[in-house]
């Protein structure tokens, strides 16, 4: 890790300028020393977010804590391990963790409208369009959205996984043009605090070094760890937004952090100064869809994709990995295994195998129709 990385000039004064920001809050920052929920912790972050409010800032909660609210009620010390249990317990928190949010920003003099996601909703075109006018519609009422994972009903096939990467997925839903992850950590260290680890303040690339730094995997109570917020942060990056990890229990740490304050971990965006942030609809096939093969292409399909803007044609195809069809959503690697672009394949992984390394003018005889001349056009590919 270089010094650039680990000590930058971190001037944040562009931050005081933003307007629309998702804030997570993790489980651990809203349990007390017995895994039950404390409702003081939930009472001081109300109260940061509505002091951001009544300064015409829109705010979108993506909270954590409604598994870790409901495990009193099912006379449970800590998170059960099989899902009916898991989600017998979200529902019973759920509904405690929103009416003590409502009753909170009600008594700050604000609404609050709760919105609840799977992966799978956020994913099927018409239901992502409905979750994002429903979000935006509530912040134009000047509501506070209150967004977390339907863990009643979710399994693992349609689960985003963790609420690290459900506020990145949420930042597009919202066109936020930040992202804060409130945890029990002041940021990205450069090794575990016990070994003398120092505060990272800035990155402004998701290399393999950044991606080691991540230790452990959550705690009893939560779901996520570093790693997660990890991906959260670089897929904020690769949309354009910046994204901040920070310490929960930091004196007044949201109202600190949008005046320009140092503290935390800043994700920077990776796309160029001036270069527009990725249009909604890329997004959503570089974000939301799980990836249903990959297709290994070679050194001049990589260069007219990210140099050219080309369409990805069967010439340039060298090996096909997985069981996919056509509009399935596929990972685009080069020959050492970095994904290179993320699309919608108009074929199947069998006739892709069938058509690799050939002409466009060869699909016809090999297949015995040409469809598309592309294997991924460029309208639905997205350069990663």
């Amino acid at each position: 890790m270089n010094d650039e990385v680990e000590n930058p000039t971190d001037d944040r004064s562009w931050l005081s300028a933003l307007r629309r920001i998702v804030v997570k809050v993790g489980s651990r920052a809203l349990v007390d020393e017995t895994n039950q929920l404390d409702e003081n912790r939930v009472a001081a972050l109300v109260a940061q977010i509505a002091a951001l409010r009544a300064h015409d800032r829109e705010i979108v909660l993506v909270s954590s804590g409604a598994i870790a609210a409901g495990l009193g009620d099912l006379n449970l010390k800590k998170r059960p391990k099989d899902l009916p249990s898991l989600q017998a317990a979200a529902a019973c928190g759920q509904a405690r963790l929103i009416e003590l949010y409502r009753e909170l920003f009600k008594a700050s003099g604000f609404a609050v409208g709760q919105v609840l996601l799977t992966h799978d909703d956020m994913q099927a075109r018409d239901r992502h369009l409905n979750a994002r006018n429903t979000i935006r519609r509530l912040l134009d009422a000047g509501a506070i959205p209150i967004v977390n994972e339907n863990d009643t009903v979710a399994v693992d096939e349609i689960r985003v996984g963790d609420n690290d990467r459900l506020a990145a997925l949420v930042s597009t839903l919202a066109d936020a043009e930040l992202v804060i992850l409130l945890t029990m950590v002041d940021g990205l260290l450069t090794a575990p605090t016990e070994d003398g680890g120092r505060l990272i303040g800035r990155v402004t690339e998701m290399t393999d070094a950044v991606r080691n730094l991540a230790r452990g995997k959550g705690s009893d109570i939560a779901v996520g760890g570093m790693e997660a917020k990890l991906e959260a942060a670089a897929m904020c990056m690769r949309a354009g937004e910046p994204l901040i990890i920070a310490n929960a229990h930091e004196p007044d740490v949201l109202a600190r952090l949008l005046a320009g304050e140092p503290l935390g971990t800043l994700f920077a965006s990776t796309r160029a100064a001036g270069e527009d942030r990725l249009a909604h609809r890329k997004r959503w096939i570089a974000l939301f869809h799980k990836p249903a093969g990959e297709i290994e292409i070679d050194e001049g399909a990589v260069t007219a994709l990210r140099e050219s803007g080309r369409s990805l044609l069967p010439i340039g195809c060298v090996k096909v990995s997985g069981d996919f069809n056509m509009g399935d959503p596929v990972r685009i690697l080069d020959s050492n295994g970095q994904e290179i672009a993320r699309g919608f394949t108009n074929y199947s992984s069998d006739d892709v195998a069938k058509i690799a390394g050939k002409r466009t003018t060869d699909i016809a005889t090999i297949l015995g129709t040409c469809a598309y001349e592309e294997i991924v056009h460029r309208d639905n590919l997205v350069v990663v």
